[in-house]
């Protein structure tokens, strides 16, 4: 469904006064009651947008991740992804279905935003339901911006104005930015509902929209963002766990560092997640081996090797076996490959849920998925400091990362100095957010607006190493072929530079 078709299916009961249905707007959505289902239904409906491979498809092409041999060799669009080859481009349906998944949501919120501003059933509450709706949009219009630049902007007030066109990057972030700071005047500080997004989850939002907004936005500020950071880490609502191994254990979900999570369990209400992350080599294992998969995305040699060897780990790190399998023993049987070697590479560890060990397919598996993380906060924090003359402070904060990572006490060589260069910690604080955050989604982000995508990817990437096309007009996705064929606001002529409309 193209992006026209999606807002005039969701907007036009709301885009004249007097509607020709049996009820006005006012009428239809007097009742909360009615609104906060709607408002479920889209937690739910972005949550499901993280399922099976759809969550990770945007996760590839870095120099943290790539796919398996069987996956890149079996789908050319898919492997296009890594490869940036001529399936790169808008008629790469892998992409075409990322667009799709993300525009029904923006959409719905879009409606359920215009019509809770009329709304005028106990205000506290109303104001609660259109934080919640505010919060959603705004996230997946910056997750929509990052990966293609220019987007439409879905406003029902401004429908007029800005029809369904890709706007500049100024007035999408600026449209953002106003919907989290709603978001942020009306959520809660605690939420029972862990489905639901609270203040700081806002706050954390803004606070990395305003540190990831691409520079011809005209809107990234580092100011403005470490003020966010400041506030969540001021408010006592998180902390950082003791063990960075508890974050993986699906026994002790939504811990004080979550600051939003998708909420998942197993079956009947599994993500699949592991289906795809998973060696292929123990697939046929009995009883049922929770690690098993389908090499969807697998760490990069840089991703999974030592320092020593070329690869970003250090010695004594703790997060590298806990992020990564090495081991694909299973109930004491070495498992050999069953379609390529690559099987027994090292494997992404994070989403295995081993509750599952014995019981059930790996295909029913179904942790918690972090979004926001109280670490990542820290980190974003300290760029904030560096960049606003404070790399000292910058340094303390990372060292708080950093000393977890080796038990709770940071040996002495592993310290960073809080002498270090602003353009020193530029280039360290890439590679230390690789090994806290790897495969959680933001490696791409960091590598465009550090500049660093093809200069690093090219020389890390496996497959686009091989293939040797990647180059700068890749740091954004095409808009999809058929997207420019149905969607008359958006002409042939407004594809992202460097793609052609095939």
């Amino acid at each position: 469904m193209t992006l026209m078709l999606v807002v005039l299916s969701s907007c036009s009961d709301f885009l004249n006064q007097k509607p020709q249905t049996a009820f006005t707007q006012e009428e239809v959505f007097a009742d909360l009651d009615k609104i906060e289902p709607l408002i479920l239904g889209m937690y739910t409906s972005w949550r499901n947008s993280k399922k099976d491979r759809d969550g990770f498809i945007v996760m590839l092409g870095t120099d943290e991740s790539q796919q398996g041999t069987q996956q890149v060799t079996s789908d050319a669009d898919q492997g296009g992804l890594d490869k940036y080859d001529g399936f790169l481009a808008p008629s790469n349906k892998a992409l075409e279905h990322q667009w799709e998944l993300r525009w029904p949501i923006i959409s719905t919120a879009s409606s359920t935003i215009y019509a809770l501003k009329a709304n005028k059933q106990d205000p506290a509450r109303r104001d609660i339901l259109l934080g919640d709706a505010s919060f959603i949009r705004a996230a997946l219009s910056f997750d929509a911006a990052q990966y293609w630049g220019e987007i439409p902007v879905v406003d029902v007030d401004k429908l007029n104005e800005y029809g369904t066109a890709r706007q500049p990057l100024s007035i999408v972030y600026a449209e953002i930015i106003s919907d989290l700071e709603v978001a942020i005047e009306h959520l809660p500080d605690t939420q029972s509902d862990k489905r639901r997004a609270t203040k700081t989850a806002a706050q954390a939002m803004l606070g990395k929209v305003y540190l990831y907004a691409q520079e011809e936005s005209g809107l990234r500020d580092y100011a403005k963002a470490k003020e966010q950071f400041e506030a969540v880490i001021s408010s006592g609502q998180h902390s950082l766990v003791a063990n960075y191994a508890d974050l993986w254990d699906p026994n002790k979900p939504n811990p004080s560092e979550s600051i939003y999570s998708f909420q998942f369990a197993p079956y009947p209400d599994q993500n699949q997640i592991q289906w795809q992350m998973g060696t292929r080599s123990v697939t046929n294992a009995k009883p049922y081996c929770y690690f098993g998969g389908y090499d969807l995305m697998m760490p990069t040699m840089y991703g999974y090797q030592m320092v020593a060897d070329g690869g970003v780990w250090e010695d004594g790190d703790l997060r590298r076996d806990e992020s990564i399998r090495f081991n694909f023993q299973y109930e004491g049987v070495d498992y050999g490959p069953v379609l390529y070697p690559d099987e027994l590479d090292p494997h992404v560890k994070k989403y295995e849920d081993i509750r599952g060990d014995g019981v059930y397919s790996f295909y029913y598996s179904g942790k918690n998925v972090f979004y926001l993380r109280y670490s990542d906060i820290l980190l974003c924090y300290a760029e904030t400091l560096n960049e606003t003359g404070n790399t000292g402070d910058a340094v303390t904060q990372v060292n708080k990362v950093r000393a977890r990572a080796w038990g709770g006490a940071l040996p002495a060589d592993k310290e960073w100095s809080t002498g270090m260069s602003q353009a020193d910690f530029r280039t360290k604080i890439l590679d230390e957010r690789m090994r806290e955050l790897c495969f959680e989604g933001w490696r791409r982000m960091d590598l465009n607006r550090y500049g660093k995508l093809v200069e690093l990817v090219s020389a890390r990437n496996h497959w686009a190493s091989e293939s040797g096309t990647i180059d700068d007009h890749h740091k954004v996705y095409p808009i999809p072929r058929q997207e420019i064929i149905n969607n008359p606001d958006i002409e042939p002529t407004d594809q992202n530079p460097g793609y052609t409309n095939q």
